[in-house]
């Protein structure tokens, strides 16, 4: 069982993150903010997916003003995110968002992060301090060369110490880059002298199967832990397909159970059914379920009963026909033609 880095809690509108909460899944959306329609339109599916907390970009004054609509209609607390230009950052704050993302390597001045952290406090808004491979602060680049662990790490732990020193406590931190290694050095580094919450991801991870993989490994590495109170999965992909593998990879690892969780055998000579057909068919049609089940869908007689017995519904395949399982227990014996409907019967059946 992973145990979690103990956090302080704060929060984010009515979502809280770090202490004893469940780790939280965030994504950003891919629309253009000030299509307040188009964004909404997003938001809700992504929530419907199981996104928790949501962040839109502020690039430009009229994604700002967009953002009044957005917030008031959304039904996951929204973050803006603020580069660049404080400015969208209180004007943000007076459209209601619930939290701001800032990265004090681009926004410049110190004087400038006070004054966006002291409107907040008034407020009531979260921020998030993000420190990213890509705009670290100039003095540090000098001082380390390029990039490193040490060099995010200590930007962070930076601008956390200022964050305290304003009695400004209602904050996250992320730490990213797109070298998995250097991401979980920093990631480390950061926890081991703070207890402020951490919010991880792989940036800039890419598309398909590469992205997923990338951010796997490292979100996984740092999960098996302890670190991370929320996570996002950057994807150059429909921001829903973020959701989904953040899920995955939470449930791979004991931390949250969201949906059906589908144990298959991996393809091998001793099958004797078509089962790849059984399993695509079965992830199709439960895809939206909220029930929180373990089935098992095994192929031969290796290892095929004792993971079915383990799951709450699964199914042994032998030559042409199968036993289904409940609770551990066989239920009947089914065709291989029916095995797919017959399976699906008795998970609709599972409270």
């Amino acid at each position: 069982m992973v145990e979690r880095r103990k956090t302080r809690q704060i929060s984010v509108g009515w979502v809280k993150i770090g202490g004893d909460a469940p780790i939280v899944v965030q994504s950003m959306t891919s629309t253009k903010t000030r299509d307040a329609e188009a964004t909404l339109k997003q938001i809700k599916r992504l929530a419907e997916a199981g996104c928790e907390i949501v962040r839109v970009a502020v690039p430009h004054k009229e994604d700002a003003e967009a953002l009044e609509d957005i917030v008031k209609n959304s039904p996951i607390p929204v973050i803006a995110d603020i580069h660049f230009a404080p400015s969208y950052a209180f004007l943000s704050m007076e459209k209601g968002v619930h939290g701001i993302r800032i990265n004090p390597g681009n926004i410049g001045k110190e004087v400038v992060v006070r004054e966006i952290v002291e409107e907040a406090k008034v407020k009531g808004v979260a921020v998030r301090i993000g420190v990213n491979s890509g705009s670290l602060e100039k003095d540090l680049l000098e001082k380390y060369g390029y990039p490193s662990a040490e060099a995010l790490a200590e930007s962070a732990l930076r601008w956390s110490e200022k964050f305290e020193r304003w009695n400004f406590t209602n904050y996250k931190v992320s730490i990213k880059g797109s070298d998995v290694l250097t991401n979980i050095k920093a990631n480390l580094i950061f926890a081991e002298r703070t207890d402020v919450p951490l919010h991880i991801g792989i940036t800039e991870a890419g598309m398909g199967t590469k992205g997923i993989v990338k951010s796997s490994v490292g979100i996984g590495i740092l999960l098996y832990l302890g670190i991370g109170d929320t996570v996002r999965v950057s994807l150059t992909d429909d921001p829903v397909v973020e959701v989904e593998v953040a899920y995955e990879i939470l449930k791979s690892l004991g931390l949250r159970r969201k949906g059906v969780e589908i144990v298959a055998c991996p393809t091998c000579g001793r099958i004797e059914v078509d089962l790849p057909k059984v399993v695509k068919e079965v992830e199709k049609r439960i895809s939206n379920t909220d029930k929180n089940l373990k089935v098992a869908i095994m192929g031969c007689v290796v290892n095929a009963i004792g993971e079915a017995r383990e799951a709450d519904v699964g199914l042994a395949c032998g030559r042409g026909f199968a036993w289904i399982f409940k609770k551990g227990r066989p239920v009947r014996k089914v065709d291989e033609e029916a095995m797919a409907e017959e399976l699906l019967k008795e998970i609709e059946s599972m409270e």
